[in-house]
């Protein structure tokens, strides 16, 4: 009985090392976020803001462990889950989408001549690279790049269909 026990709990332990990284509510960011909410991301000291075209949502926050590391998000995300916003990024952002664009993950980069966008979801990845000035569409997401410099993008999202 007693090495039974000892023999679980090792095993236990080796498959909690072996865990997936996920969004500290056991989703991995390709999974879709759950019925009823828009969730968001936020990683204090971050310097990206998002001001959203409709009323702010009314979902409560993340809990503060909820931030997926290598995915920064800043003032308020939520507001682009339904893939409408404009956001003013200094870093690499990352935040949840409506399930109904096909993709439930996007991540967005940038420098001072193009703007990468990669949507995710499950079983499907889409990307987009484009310059200042530019509307490119991602899983029917519009992004035009309002401007452009290495240290800040602006980036206004619109539903394209």
């Amino acid at each position: 009985m007693v090495r039974t026990t000892v023999s679980l709990l090792a095993l236990i332990s080796a498959l909690a090392g072996c865990a997936a990284q996920t969004d500290g509510a056991g989703r991995m960011p390709s999974d879709p976020a759950p019925a009823g909410t828009r969730p968001g991301l936020s990683t204090p000291g971050s310097s990206a803001t998002s001001a959203s075209d409709a009323a702010p949502a009314s979902s409560p926050a993340p809990a503060a462990g909820a931030a997926v590391p290598g995915h920064t998000a800043g003032a308020d995300l939520r507001a682009c889950y339904d893939g409408k916003c404009r956001l003013t990024l200094a870093e690499p952002v990352g935040f949840w989408v409506d399930p109904r664009f096909g993709v439930t993950w996007l991540s967005i980069s940038f420098d001072r001549h193009s703007v990468r966008v990669v949507a995710t979801g499950p079983g499907v990845r889409s990307q987009a690279t484009f310059g200042p000035g530019a509307l490119s569409s991602v899983n029917g997401i519009g992004i035009r790049a309002v401007s452009l410099s290495a240290s800040r993008a602006v980036l206004h999202l619109s539903p394209a269909r």
